[in-house]
């Protein structure tokens, strides 16, 4: 079975047991305390803790996720970034016997999986929560035997929060007998055995608690379901590979990386896995708003690009694009907004391409002539050639060169202090670490009014395919990326700023409404970032100009703005633009 059919196999069997479909959440979580969405439960994590869901109470999703903590591991034969996860939720409708039922007929009756592969783990119980005894009795009713069952401890069986705090509980996993073949462990060779023999394909949470802060369990009003199975590892058991990079979510990227660059898989395994990987999730983190940078997740973005890109010059691989191609045809009829944005994830990465390649080629010489590499090296040839720390340890890792880095974070802590330092003096004083006083949340607060006069100033001259695709906003500016294909003419930005500029002499109040969120979409109110929004949200409207859903501080009225200057326009990739303006009195 395909991972079209498989996918669409999961959703259709759980839809015909009473869920609702719901569509993947953005890569980017409205969870502030983790930088991207890493399990399918996070969009519903306040239905959980006793939220009315505006979905039911029985939901089932495949889900994009993205996990940073397995960057170092991918070209190995079962690590990646990207992946989907299918799974399948409840607050507070059924619980264990349940779960367990649906998940073992959707295996073996409707995949037809072979039941004597499957092997189940179980939660064994410590001094703050009891063993599983219960999951353990519905297996053996099912005719698990026994054998096939068993226990590990918080670290294997025992799933959450998400964040710092949020409903937790124990687990039951469903691990599946790739090769039947026992390790140099023998008999000892089980499920969570490193040898690769055996892989997890689903995850059962049994969501009994709420862990806060300090690590403290109490329990949850409600039991709540949350089940996680990656799609990527279960066509590995339907296709019958031992590899997750030989499904046919890979094995046509892979191909086309032989192709292009000459070289053979088997001789190149590590390099085009990582290429693959890579160039997947920097895909769906581009279509997701994401740029390379500096910070959070622009840093991951750039991280993995740049990885791929020197594992490419490794290959000779002189270019992306066939590859991407692959990609855009394997995910197009699942998640079509990355179609939409092809040309500008195209962009990104051909212009972070070329941008590395110019300085990678000095710094791997630089990086030749080292045989000890400490701190300072490493954070010259992070400064100076923009190699991610990341890249110079699995460099000096490939090559056998000692690493003594026990200085370098005190080294980046003292850059930053210098770039902190620069940016205060270029915005007034301020830096990102600092709090902000009275006088400059309230003129971050105009700022933001801002977004939404000149969001509706640019759909107004320039057309409604004008989107916004982020923003930046600090006591003296605000930044502003939106769609549009070309360079703006002069004539263009003075009408723009001209239309802001009117609507502030105007004096129009700022009208905030709450209503539910398909009826502020069907009264007209725009909504951005893909987020996922609540039931309820904030719509605010400035006369009959703008209406948008948004959840910042704003001004009661727009004359308190009194004037906007746009300082400059800007391409950020192809079909993004942006645009910097400030507040003047005029």
């Amino acid at each position: 079975m395909n991972s079209f059919d498989t996918r669409k196999a999961f959703l259709d069997f759980f839809v015909s047991k009473g869920h609702k479909e719901v569509k993947a959440s953005s890569l980017i979580p409205t969870d502030e305390s983790v930088l991207f969405t890493t399990a399918g439960m996070q969009q519903f994590k306040p239905y959980f803790l006793g939220e009315k869901s505006p979905y039911g109470n029985m939901v089932t999703t495949c889900q994009k996720c993205m996990r940073t903590s397995d960057i170092d591991n991918v070209g190995d034969v079962n690590h990646l970034t990207f992946f989907e996860m299918l799974g399948n939720f409840t607050f507070g409708q059924y619980f264990k016997k349940e779960a367990i039922q649906y998940a073992y007929e959707f295996l073996i009756d409707t995949l037809k999986l072979p039941k004597d592969r499957i092997w189940i783990t179980y939660f064994k119980g410590d001094k703050d929560v009891e063993k599983d005894e219960e999951s353990i009795k519905i297996w053996k009713e099912l005719g698990i035997s026994e054998d096939r069952m068993i226990g590990f401890s918080r670290e294997d069986n025992f799933w959450g929060p998400t964040g710092n705090e949020g409903p937790c509980g124990p687990t039951t996993e469903i691990h599946y007998d790739l090769t039947g073949i026992n390790c140099s462990l023998g008999d000892k060779c089980l499920p969570n055995c490193s040898c690769k023999r055996y892989v997890e394909i689903w995850n059962l949470v049994f969501n009994e608690f709420y862990q806060d802060k300090g690590k403290k369990l109490t329990p949850l009003k409600q039991n709540g379901v949350d089940t996680g199975m990656g799609l990527e590892r279960l066509c590995m058991a339907l296709q019958g590979k031992t590899i997750l990079f030989e499904t046919d979510l890979f094995d046509g990227i892979i191909k086309e990386i032989e192709k292009v660059s000459g070289k053979k898989y088997e001789d190149f395994q590590s390099s085009f896995r990582i290429i693959a990987d890579h160039l997947k999730s920097a895909m769906f983190l581009i279509e997701a708003g994401i740029l390379p940078g500096k910070n959070d997740r622009e840093y991951i973005l750039r991280r993995i690009l740049r990885r791929a890109i020197r594992h490419a010059k490794n290959i000779g691989l002189k270019d992306f694009n066939s590859i991407l191609e692959k990609i855009f045809d394997i995910y197009e009829d699942i998640y079509p907004e990355i179609i939409a944005g092809k040309e500008r994830i195209i962009s990104v990465i051909d212009e972070e391409k070329l941008k590395f390649e110019k300085t990678l080629e000095k710094g791997l010489k630089e990086f030749e002539k080292l045989s000890f590499i400490n701190s300072e090296k490493a954070f010259y040839l992070y400064e100076s050639y923009g190699f991610p720390i990341e890249l110079t340890i699995e460099l000096a890792k490939e090559k056998n060169i000692n690493v003594d880095l026990k200085e370098f974070d005190d080294l980046q802590k003292k850059h930053q202090e210098i770039s902190r330092a620069g940016a205060q003096k270029k915005f007034g004083g301020l830096g990102i670490d600092i709090v902000l006083d009275e006088k400059d949340r309230k003129e971050m607060t105009k700022l933001h009014t801002a977004t939404h006069l000149l969001h509706q100033a640019l759909r107004q001259i320039l057309g409604e395919e004008v989107k916004q695709m982020g923003s930046d906003i600090n006591p003296e500016r605000l930044r502003f990326d939106f769609s549009f294909k070309r360079k703006l003419e002069k004539e263009e930005l003075e009408k723009i700023e001209n239309l802001i500029n009117e609507k502030i002499k105007e004096g129009l109040e700022m009208k905030k409404e709450e209503m539910k969120y398909e009826d502020a979409i069907k009264s007209g109110a725009l909504a951005f970032f893909k987020e996922k929004y609540p039931e309820i949200v904030n719509v605010y409207s400035i006369g009959n100009f703008s209406k948008e859903i948004c959840a910042g501080p704003h001004v009661d009225n727009i004359s308190e703005l009194k004037c906007v200057k746009i300082l400059k326009e800007e391409a950020v990739g192809v079909g993004v633009r942006r645009i910097k303006i400030k507040l003047n009195n005029c």
